[in-house]
């Protein structure tokens, strides 16, 4: 089959690996119909090739059909139409009887401390192949696999992989009550739909901030203030400016380590990825690279006992935390992967009539043809052509 392989910090390329096949009795074959591209994707692009090696496939973002299911696997069949979450969850360990799918003790990558599996994310994750691919093999089919109708388009149903439930958590997490001021930090697809679920949600006002003119057009199509951090010198100051001098009652970061930080820490991150790959996962890890600009943002922004819901990914383990600040605001932070499964029954129901009430169908900027996806990154990566969301097609 073909497939967009990582070869390199910066280089991608679609190439022929072979087809996927049966390798647990609760495994299943899905025939790619779309797959999409996520911000998560250029951290491994540009950052995390540490953690890769060349040819393993990418993409944590996929739907298809059924194609084949092994013995186990009995909610789903051949020829059904599903959407694959992005964690992969077995539906019956202790974290998963408690909906902390993302947390899954069946899957924890163990030998690198973190959580559950990814699909098409490193060996940070498992080192899974992902979905950016004419085929995928689906571990712990028997729980993962979402079945959807027909009756849409794939993209009303494909963001139920991560981007629809990963910000319907962002915004849970985020305690929103009716009539709240919710800040959003960075408008990619993540803070769309966050922003977008925080109305839907009941807030009175969302404020969302960003520098790209697509991206805050988009926003502000469905409702969302902006505030444009070229034009606006203080963030926080103006968020405070206009909520009688509090700050937002909630603020969800929706940027993570794409934030550009300052200059030292920018050319830090870039250093990172250079060294060799032991001294990089060092550097990573005990160090700490990350770009904090859009979290001291958030952590400025949110009003005294208010919450931030961290969403963006971040990577490194020793970066400068303002604890006094936090301490004396009295701030409630939530962050984490979202545990997929546990919101789909929310999300769901909202995306199968034809009023669409959280503005899906207005989020795919590009499809493109899989044999286009090492120009559709870089596109992504500098967000030219008006780029806000790349579905794949194989």
């Amino acid at each position: 089959m073909r497939a967009l392989t990582w070869q390199g910090t910066g280089k991608v390329s679609v190439e022929a690996v072979p087809d996927p096949v049966i390798e647990e009795p609760t495994d299943a074959i899905v025939r790619m119909t779309s797959t999409a591209i996520c911000g998560s994707d250029l951290h491994l692009y540009d950052v995390l090739g540490m953690y890769l090696d060349a040819g393993d496939v990418l993409g944590h973002e996929p739907m298809g059909i059924v194609e084949e299911v092994g013995p186990g696997v009995t909610h789903i069949r051949a020829g059904d139409r599903v959407v694959i979450p992005f964690n992969i969850s077995c539906g019956h360990c202790w974290m998963c009887t408690r909906g902390l799918f993302a947390q899954c003790e069946t899957t924890q990558t163990r030998s690198q401390g973190t959580g559950a599996s990814l699909f098409g994310f490193s060996k940070l994750y498992g080192q899974v192949p992902g979905g950016q691919a004419e085929f995928l093999r689906v571990p712990q089919a028997q729980f993962g696999p979402i079945k959807v109708p027909d009756g849409h388009p794939d993209e009303r149903y494909l963001f139920l992989s991560d981007v629809l439930t990963t910000s319907w958590q962002a915004a849970k997490f985020a305690d929103i009550a009716p009539g709240d001021t919710v800040a959003v930090t960075g408008l990619g697809p993540i803070g769309q739909m966050s922003a977008r679920i925080a109305r839907h949600l009941g807030a009175g006002r969302v404020i969302a901030i960003d520098n790209v003119p697509e991206r805050l057009a988009m926003a502000q199509r469905h409702g969302i203030e902006v505030l444009n951090f070229d034009e606006v010198d203080d963030i926080p100051a103006a968020i405070r400016d206009q909520t009688a001098g509090r700050g937002a009652d909630s603020v969800i970061e929706a940027v993570g380590m794409e934030a550009h930080g300052t200059p030292f820490q920018s050319a830090a991150m870039k250093a990172a990825g250079m060294l060799p790959d032991a001294l990089a996962r060092k550097a990573t890890e005990a160090f700490g690279v990350d770009r904090m600009g859009a979290l001291r943002t958030a952590f400025d922004a949110v009003r005294r006992a208010g919450t931030i819901s961290i969403i963006g990914v971040y990577g490194g383990n020793a970066d400068p935390f303002p604890m006094m600040d936090l301490f004396d605001k009295g701030v409630t932070l939530r962050m984490g992967q979202a545990h997929v499964k546990r919101w789909v029954d929310d999300v769901l129901p909202l995306l199968t009539g034809d009023d669409d009430p959280l503005g899906v169908d207005d989020l795919v900027t590009h499809r493109v043809p899989l044999e286009g996806a090492p120009d559709a990154y870089e596109m992504f990566k500098n967000k030219t052509d008006g780029c806000v969301k790349v579905v794949l097609k194989p």
